[in-house]
Parts: C-alpha cells; structure tokens; sequence
C-alpha cells in the first residue's frame, strides 16, 4: 500500500487534469489527436495558466517552445506577435534560405512597421522555418489570446500548421469566449475550459494568502462560480459585495482583479451605473421586474448598454453578470450611503420575506429587535442550512438585549453545524460563550461544536464537552438531553473507545432523568420541538450503542416508520427542517447499529437526499458512511461510488480529514470487491495525517478491511491477514465493537489460505460470545460461514448450511455469495462436483449481477477447475468491432462506468452507451456483466 506523496508548488493547475491529459496527448501527437488545439472559456478561467503549464510540460521533455501572445492594445507595429514567436530562434535565420531568412529579418525589424516583406512572403518564409526547425526536434507553438492578434500572423501559422501535417509540428491556442475564432486550421480541436469543481475551487482559494475561513470561505466559494480569478479577488476584498453595505464613507476597496471591470463599468451612463449596483445587491436570479420597481423606471434601455459591454445578459426576465467580478466591482465601486440607499429599496419591493429581512439587515448599521426578529423569523425559508445559519447569524449581531443574541447564536450555531463547517461553528461558539447563560443553549451549543469535532477527528476533546455539559440535564429539557446524548453516541461509535461507551451509560441515566420544556416555550432553542415518537428515536440510537441486544432491531426498524412530524419547532421551519432531518438520521443509525438499515433503506436514501438538498452535510456526515456501507453489503455498487463521489467533493471543500479517510478507506474496499485495484493504491497522506487512529477505530477498521481486501485482490495473502488480523487485539478483542466482528469472515478465509485457522479460532469464539444468543441474521451468516472455514470437521459442512440456508440473508447479496463459494470449493475439494458447480454458478451470476468482479473472476476460476465448459475464444469476436468500440468495450469490462468511460475518451455517456449497444449483438452477448468474463483472457 503506497501513501503518495502530496504534489508540489510547481504541480499542475488544480481541476484541470482531464483538459491536460488532452493536451499531452496533442503535443506527443498520439494517434486520434489533433495537430492543433484551442482552448477556449471566459475570463479569468486559466486559460493562460493552462498554457504555462503545457510551455513547461514540452520544454521538460526536450520540445521546441514558441510562444506568443495577442494583446488588442499592442499597436507598436503590426507584426508584434509573429516578433515574440520568432525571439527565441532568431540564430536559426541565417540557417534558412536566404530570401526566406531576409523576409523574416525585415518582418520583425523595427523599423519596418509601415513597410517590409508582404504577408505571403512572410507565410512562406515561416513555413520554411518551422519545417527546419522540426527536423532536430518536436516543435510545439503556443499563442495565448489569439483572438487577440494580427490577423495576417494568424493566417501565417495556420497556412504553416496545415501544409506540415505529419511533421512534429502542434500548435496549442487560447481564446475568449464560447466560439473559435475564424480561420484555424481544419481539425482543430476546441476544449472548453469550465468553471473549477467545488473542491478544486476550495482548493485555490485555501492557497491564497491569508485565506478566508468559516462563513466567508463558503460564500466567496459560492459568489466565486468557480472562477479562478474571481477567487483570488474576492478573497482578497474587505466585505463581500452583496451581503453588507459597508460603513459610511469611502466606497469598498475594490480588489485589483476587478480594476478591468471597473474600467468598463466607469464608462457606462451614470442611470446604467445605478441599475447594475441594484442588480449586484440584489439576490442572484432576482426578477427584472422586480429591480425595475426598486429603481422606479419602466425603460428597459437603461440595461443595454451593460449588454452591449459584456457585463451582463438579460434572458427573458432574468438578469445574470457574465463575470463574478463584474458583479463585485458593479456593487463596490458606489458609496456605502448609495449601497445602503438601495438596500432599502429593495427591501420595499422584494416578495419572499426572506430577501426583504436580508435587505433590511444589510441595510441596518445598529442594533434592531425588529430586523433582527424578522430575519429570525425568515430564516428557515432559505431552504438550505448555510442561508439559515448566515440569517441567524446576522439577526444575532442585530439583538440588541444579551438574552435574545445568546438564543440567536445557539440558533446559528445549530444551522452552522448542519453546514458542516467547523470554523464557522467554532467562531459562533466562541461568541455564544461571552453571551451564554441558559443551559439549554449550552447544551445545545456544545453539541453543535461536540458534533463538528467529531467529524474532524477529535472525539476525546468531542466526548469530554459534552460529559461535562451533561452537568447541565438536570435543568434543562428532555428532548435536549436526548440530542446531546444522541451525538455523544454516535462520537462513542466513531471512537470504539471502552471509556465512551461507559461514560455513555451515564449520560442516557442523566438524560432519561431529564424534565420536558414547556410548549411553545420560545426561550428554548430549536430542537424543543421534538416530541413523543421522534424522542424514541434518539433514545433507541443511544440504547443501540449502550446495550446493543436482538431488541435493537426491532426497536430501530419501528422507529424509522415514526411520522416525521415534529411540532413546535422552530419558527418558519419547513416539515423536514434540520431538527427532523437530525432525528431521521439517528433513526438510520440505530437500525444500521442492528444490521437493519437495508430495511428502512428507501427512508434512509431519502433523507440523505434531503439533507443533501438542504446542504446540511454537518448532519449528513454522520450517516453517509453508514449509508455507503449499507449500498455496498446490499451490493449496489454503482450507488454506492456515486454517493462516495459526492461525499468526498463535500468533505474536501469542508475540510473535514476524518470523514476523508472513511470515504477514502471505503473506495478502496469498493474496487478491492469490483476487482479493479491498481498495482499501487492511492491514499492521500495530508488526510490521514489530520487523523488520530486511536480515537477513530470506526476509521481505523474501515482502513484495515480496505487494505487486506485491496491485498487479497493483488494476490498479497500474508499482507491481507496482517491488515485483517488487525482487526483484533492479540486476545481476540475487537478494535472496534461493530466493524471489526462484520469482517470475521474474510478473516477466516485467509487464515484458510496462509494456514493460521487455529489463531482465529479462539477470535471466532470471542466474537460469538459477544453477539449473544440472537445474533442478527447478518451476523449469523458470517460466523456459521467463518465456522465452516476455520473449525474444520463434521461440523463444517453444517455450519455451510447454516450460512446459507435462511432465505433472509440474501440481503447481503455479496456475503451470501462469498460463502456460497468456499462452499463450492469444498464441493469441489471432495469430488463432489455437480453440486460444486451448481453452487459455483449461482455464485457466478450473483456476481455478474452485482458487478463484483474479483468474486466473478473466483467463481469462473473455480467452475472451470469443477470441469465446466471453457470460455469460448474471444479474439475474432473483437476483431468485428471498430477501435473506439474495442477501447469502451475494454475500459467496461473493467468496471468503468459510461461517465467515466466518456470522460477518458472525450466522448459524452450517451455515446458511450450506444457504443456498447451496438457492440453486444457482435460478441454475442446481451449484458454488460458479461464483458469482464468474456474478456478476462486477453
């Protein structure tokens, strides 16, 4: 197992691995790439830096690099940029022959700027050079803002770059904008440069200096679009230009990057000036309508001029800023009296309660009960937890009396917390602690902040707070006590630690001693609302790690029927609010603490869909890896890399380590199961040294298992018993009481391969002990399967048949087939090969199903030692298909999918997907399943 090291400063522009893996590809001229490519996307996007990139990438590997770059203010002479192409190799003039080096010489002389050689002669001439040029070596010629260049320069090098097809000659262009400029060459290929993904975007903005954090961070992340040069601007600028007026007096500095767009905006008619900075404050996607009432005209010429400059599109009524910045310096380059000015004007005309009160507040420099009570009450309309946590945030800065800002603070904190970003709630609870007094809010703002911890890493520190905010429960609300014993209960899972689990035995006594607050009891905070079937939950989850017994289950799948209803929360909170939502996922946790979350499984995805809607990934952070586990032991593989994906791009741009590495370790054991491993596994060492192990064994066993699963897929069977051995202390104790007793199994069957039966053994006997009388039907699968492998004699083929007799276990599609094929391999084993191939085969089908191909590849191997008919010869088959055919048909036996596919070949899924249609009839084949077996032997 590798651990890469993290890339340097000089490593490649974040987000744009795709665009120069094509650009490789054009400069080493592979075949299928073009001889000319261009690079196209608005500004600010990297095109230029993309350029950099690929200039150093071929001088590293001994290319000739001209560059030049266009510049529309550059009126010096008109051939400008075929001088910068031709400075590095001017010694090669006198090489050429000599009316060839004559007219280049005199082309860029400066002193022949109204007179010299004509265009075509200069063609000609740099035709003959580029010819001589590549007979030494690869030439690459890069020319950045071509758009912006002489036209007769580029006329000279596309005429050059066409008659030199087939020469080691490629030309890589930039240009603004959406379509390529006239006159390339044919068959230029055009790659569109698109805003950076979420997590590369994070990425650049946490390199900047001084980067920005909590609050902050997310929304210049989100005003940014993922434009580069908007985000190194915006995080450079004081306040952010559509959330604050500013204090009285000079406009907001603007940020340099904005200085072009500020030129622009300056030359704009004074009333156009003034509708752009309504247009900046308003919200994104704000009507026309609704700003033409705000600056009272009805004349829609007043935009057209923004329109004719580029700075914005209006599209029916809408109105969007083609640029982040321009936005940015529309709104700052005005006073902060004209700002505030049209604040209020907005907040008079604004239809959704929500916009008005944010207005209003914007608008307000001092403290306001009134504004500060209307963006409370508004605060829940957003729709999402980081609109939520920024209103309370703000209606707390507005309180003016210490009591009402104390209980707005722990209302953010709750909201910031369901963000998930740990700077922020750590900023709000510092606040909330100089302004607290209540202890409900000190209970709920310690779980908040507990509840963060835990998703970073720190689950001592995390359990600690909230043993000592328990203090508190005696006086305070059942339902809160509850909640913060709910998450003390998913820290103590997450930990595995034995002094968790009993500090948690004393807190559920405190919480269940708890009164209840009264109704409609404004003094408390936002969870007071849950009540009768939803505090069965919380209570379950807590009982479930306490005193996991067979009642769990039951207690877990009816709690997770329970109505979502929960009365009396917070003001303007929709039904499936945060505090719902919060409970749903303990009900989830509870059922997959007792194996039983595949049967709430539809509730379980749907409220991972909704708190993902709702951007609560502070609340869905603490299930997903309980989900991705669920997807994958029901062996629906597909969603379960899907849901990897996305929650990996949210924890990246959150920057929570712990939940990196879970996600990380539960990837790895995914392909480990789908047989596509690499020689070298990736682990990102920047996450897993922000992880402390020993308080993270839920971690630290997903780690284990991926690694020896990883080992038994590359064949490494010693190193897959160190990995899964680990699983274990010498005793036989598990690291971790609930993941480490899931993989006994695999266990059992590489002690069955390296000959250490007799060391598992007495673990087998340790984890049978502690799953008790009734184990789950899960459970009892894998130990009757571990059994049968490691306590071998009369017993073992009972033990098989225990495994795999009970109908239910087929939940765990993938478990069940893993048994049922060293149950065949026993068959097998004793000649009794017809019952060994029948099993074999279900085995075999289940996989194909699942698209479990290291379990595929067992079973075929298997069946083929049974004596069962050899696969048919494939190679005239795929000699029927077309390249590209065979390459997707290659890519998806492999276990890609088409989005994958389409991404390594260019191509979109949907003409993927018909490639494979039309490739089936011709090997013979019907399902994509089939590929892997009929291609294993190539």
């Amino acid at each position: 197992m590798t651990v890469h090291p993290s890339r340097s400063a000089a490593s490649p522009p974040l987000g744009r691995d795709r665009e120069i893996e094509r650009i490789l590809q054009c400069m080493t001229r592979q075949p299928g790439s073009p001889q000319a490519l261009l690079l196209l996307g608005e500004e600010g996007i990297g095109r230029t830096t993309l350029l950099h990139h690929t200039r150093e990438l071929a001088a590293g590997e001994g290319v000739l690099v001209l560059s030049a770059q266009g510049w529309a203010a550059d009126h010096r002479h008109a051939r400008a940029c075929l001088q910068q192409l031709l400075v590095p190799v001017l010694d090669e003039l006198p090489g050429l022959p000599a009316a060839h080096g004559r007219v280049l010489s005199a082309a860029v002389s400066p002193a022949a700027q109204d007179g010299g050689p004509d265009d075509g002669q200069v063609q000609t001439a740099l035709l003959a050079l580029l010819d001589q040029l590549a007979v030494s070596r690869p030439v690459l010629v890069c020319v950045d803002d071509v758009h912006a260049c002489d036209r007769a320069f580029l006329d000279a090098l596309c005429a050059g770059i066409r008659l030199l097809a087939g020469r080691p000659v490629g030309l890589v262009l930039t240009a603004r904008g959406e379509a390529p400029p006239p006159g390339l060459p044919p068959g230029t290929e055009s790659l569109h440069l698109g805003p950076l993904s979420v997590p590369s975007a994070a990425a650049l903005l946490d390199r900047q200096p001084e980067a920005p954090a909590g609050r902050r961070r997310l929304e210049i992340l989100e005003e940014a679009e993922g434009n580069p040069l908007a985000l190194v601007g915006l995080g450079r600028r004081v306040p952010t230009a559509s959330r604050a007026a500013g204090a009285a007096g000079a406009p907001v500095r603007r940020p340099p990057t904005a200085q072009g767009f500020a030129a622009r905006l300056d030359a704009l008619p004074p009333e156009t000036g003034r509708a752009l900075l309504y247009a900046a404050a308003a919200e994104p996607g704000e009507s026309v309508a609704c700003l033409m009432t705000a600056l009272d005209t009805k004349d829609l010429a007043v935009w057209a001029p923004a329109e004719a400059s580029g700075l914005v599109s209006l599209v029916e009524d809408r109105l969007a800023f083609r640029h982040p910045l321009a936005r940015s310096a529309a709104f700052s380059r005005h006073p902060a009296g004209v700002r505030q000015r049209a604040h209020l004007d907005l907040a008079a005309v604004v239809a959704r309660p929500e916009s008005r009160a944010r207005h209003l507040a914007t608008a307000t420099l001092s403290a306001s009960e009134s504004v500060a009570t209307a963006l409370e009450d508004s605060a829940w309309r957003h729709g999402n937890a980081v609109g939520t946590a920024r209103a309370l945030e703000q209606a707390a800065r507005l309180s003016p009396q210490r009591p009402e800002r104390a209980r707005r603070l722990a209302a953010a904190l709750v909201a910031a917390h369901a963000v998930g970003d740990a700077d922020w709630v750590r900023d709000l609870h510092a606040r909330f602690v100089r302004e607290q007094g209540d202890p409900d809010l000190a209970c709920v703002a310690a779980g908040a902040l507990a509840s963060m911890l835990s998703l970073e890493s720190s689950q001592r520190e995390a359990f600690d707070l909230l043993a000592d905010v328990s203090e508190h429960f005696p006086v305070v609300g059942r339902p809160v006590a509850l909640m913060v014993t709910a998450v003390a209960a998913g820290i103590c899972v997450q930990s595995g630690l034995p002094e968790h689990r009993t500090g948690l035995n004393t807190l559920l006594d405190r919480a269940r001693q708890a009164g209840h607050a009264p109704e409609g009891d404004r003094s408390r905070p936002p969870v007071s609302g849950l009540r009768g079937r939803l505090e069965e939950a919380l209570d379950a989850l807590v009982t479930a790690v306490v005193r996991p017994s067979a009642g769990t289950a039951g207690t877990a799948a009816s709690a997770a029927t329970a109505s979502p209803a929960s009365p009396g929360g917070p003001k303007g909170a929709p039904p499936a609010g945060p505090d719902t939502l919060a409970c749903r996922a303990a009900v989830h946790s509870a059922a997959y603490l007792a194996d039983q979350a595949d049967v709430c499984l539809g509730q379980f995805r749907e409220t991972d869909a909704q708190l993902g809607d709702a951007r609560a990934f502070g609340i869905r952070g603490r299930t997903v890896s309980a989900l991705v586990d669920t997807l994958v032991g029901i062996g629906w593989f597909a969603e379960a890399e899907a849901l990897i994906r996305e929650a990996m791009a949210e924890a990246t741009v959150l920057r929570l380590p712990r939940l990196q590495a879970d996600l990380e370790a539960q990837a790895l054991a995914l392909q480990a199961l789908r047989g596509t491993v690499p020689p070298e596994p990736r682990l990102t060492p920047s996450v897993w040294r922000a992880v402390c192990l020993d308080e993270n064994r839920a971690t630290h066993a997903r780690l284990l298992r991926a690694r020896g699963l990883a080992a038994i897929a590359l064949g490494d069977w010693d190193g897959a018993w160190r990995h899964l051995r680990a699983l274990f202390t010498v005793d036989g104790s598990p690291l971790h009481p609930l993941l480490s007793p899931r993989s006994i199994a695999e266990l059992a069957v590489v002690a069955q391969r390296t000959g250490r039966c007799d060391e598992v053994v007495p673990v087998l006997a340790r984890v049978r002990a502690e799953q008790g009388d009734r184990p789950s039907t899960r459970m009892t699968l894998l130990l009757h399967h571990a059994a049968a492998l490691v306590e071998p004699g009369e017993n073992s083929e009972r033990d098989f048949h225990l495994a795999l007799v009970n109908p239910e276990a087929d939940r765990w599609p993938w478990e069940r087939a893993h048994a049922r094929l060293n149950y065949g391999i026993r068959l097998r084993r004793c000649r009794r090969t017809r019952e060994a191939r029948q099993q074999l085969t279900t085995v075999l089908e289940t996989a194909e199903r699942l698209g479990a191909g290291a379990l595929a590849a067992a079973a075929a191997r298997e069946l083929r030692a049974s004596g069962a008919a050899p696969t048919p010869d494939t190679s005239g088959l795929l000699e029927q298909l077309t390249a590209q055919q065979r390459q997707i048909v290659s890519l998806a036996a492999r276990g890609h999918s088409n989005r994958e596919i389409g991404e390594q070949l260019f191509l979109s899924p949907r003409t993927v997907g018909s490639h494979l249609y039309n490739a089936y009839p011709k090997l013979g084949i019907s399902r994509r399943q089939q590929l892997r077996d009929l291609l294993q032997d190539r």
